[in-house]
């Protein structure tokens, strides 16, 4: 993505992480979550690859439309699995949005940040803003500790564990957004 090399290291190592985590949670004994975490590991490393600054390493053109068919692929499996769960509808959207950002980077490869003109179209990123923002701001609230639970629980099937790697995923989507 766009921007300085310092923040997107940062938001390489949080995305790369994440989808180690994720990775880890594929090992749960609940088959729900375990189809979950594999796709929140691919959008964890899809992110993390797409982060890389361009400053540092510049993809070869053929990357951009790779990754807008790795992440449509994604975005069907995601509207297939959402007919028995809406949990899916998240998926769709932000693989979606990554189809979007690979897109307007393949349309503007040389574009950097600062340069007085935008990539992409203002409304789909602002909507895409918004959504991800709000995403983000309601999955907040939600790791607020209600009460303590009991009993031990391995690393794999911590749900708010889960909720932090979709929380710092959100966040990372709202960066790459903004930098677009």
């Amino acid at each position: 993505m766009h921007g300085p090399a310092s923040p997107g290291w940062l938001l390489v190592a949080l995305c790369a992480a994440t989808g180690a985590y994720c990775l880890l949670r594929m090992r749960s004994t609940v088959e729900e979550q375990r189809r979950a975490a594999g796709g929140e590991a691919l959008m964890g490393f899809g992110m993390a690859a797409m982060a890389v600054p361009a400053a540092v390493v510049s993809p070869p053109s053929w990357a951009w439309p790779v990754y807008a068919a790795v992440f449509g692929t994604a975005a069907l499996r995601a509207l297939w699995a959402a007919r028995t769960s809406a949990h899916h509808l998240h998926h769709l959207v932000g693989a979606s949005a990554m189809v979007y950002m690979a897109v307007v980077m393949a349309a503007a490869p040389g574009h950097h940040a600062g340069h007085g003109t935008t990539s992409g179209v203002p409304l789909v990123t602002g909507a895409l803003l918004l959504y991800f923002m709000g995403y983000v701001l309601l999955s907040g609230v939600r790791l607020i500790p209600v009460a303590a639970g009991g009993g031990a629980v391995g690393w794999t099937d911590r749900p708010e564990l889960a909720r932090a790697c979709r929380l710092s995923m959100g966040i990372a989507m709202v960066a790459m957004l903004i930098t677009l």
